[in-house]
């Protein structure tokens, strides 16, 4: 069978940042904080970059998982925010699923916390409903690597594509020439590497 490369477009995709929150943050110990925080607020700014709609969910948090991340709500504050009363799945949750439905687009990009649940449940259930879904691995968390990479092959094996938050930003932009200083000041404030890159480019 001919293999189809399905790759994320700008007007196709949705942005869902699922369980972000603080009490869940601290079981996050397959990334150092500061680099899972960096990888998140990434992924929040392509988003933005991008104008991709976002939908952001909490799981119970009024209980020990907290809530969300604040600097993900100042970022949209007119997104959809769907504050799960218990569904540990959001896909089991009416409104998120009906925020979804309401932006009339098949691509779904998902990062969140846990990895083995909070991403792993709604893109199982995602995938089922006939949506195409790119889980950001590196903006989502968990307890340890071998949870992780369990977590991930479950999700590969029914279909997700496994993508960071720099390729989802790559194969969106497509073309550096779309703009070279706006994809690029976002590669450099989230990569000190690539900050080094576009100095040099700036100095030419």
């Amino acid at each position: 069978m001919a293999f189809t490369y399905k790759r994320l477009d700008k007007d196709d995709a949705v942005v869902l940042l699922i369980d972000h929150q603080a009490g869940l943050l601290s079981l996050v110990r397959d990334y150092s904080p500061d680099e899972f925080k960096n990888n998140v607020m990434a992924l929040a700014d392509i988003a933005k970059f991008f104008k991709l709609p976002t939908i952001l969910t909490t799981s119970f948090e009024t209980g020990p998982n907290g809530p969300i991340v604040p600097e993900l709500k100042a970022m949209f504050p007119d997104a959809p925010y769907i504050a799960r009363p218990g569904q540990i799945n959001a896909w089991d949750n009416e409104d998120f699923v009906n925020a979804i439905k309401a932006t009339g687009r098949k691509q779904l990009i998902i990062a969140g916390v846990v990895t083995d649940v909070c991403v792993a449940f709604p893109t199982l259930s995602a995938l089922e409903a006939g949506y195409d879904v790119f889980v950001v691995t590196d903006a989502s968390g968990t307890f340890n690597t071998a949870v992780r990479d369990a977590a991930l092959a479950r999700m590969a094996h029914a279909g997700a594509q496994l993508v960071n938050w720099f390729s989802v930003g790559g194969e969106l932009h497509r073309d550096w020439r779309n703009d070279v200083e706006g994809f690029g000041g976002i590669l450099g404030g989230h990569l000190p590497a690539y900050a080094n890159l576009i100095q040099s480019y700036n100095q030419k």
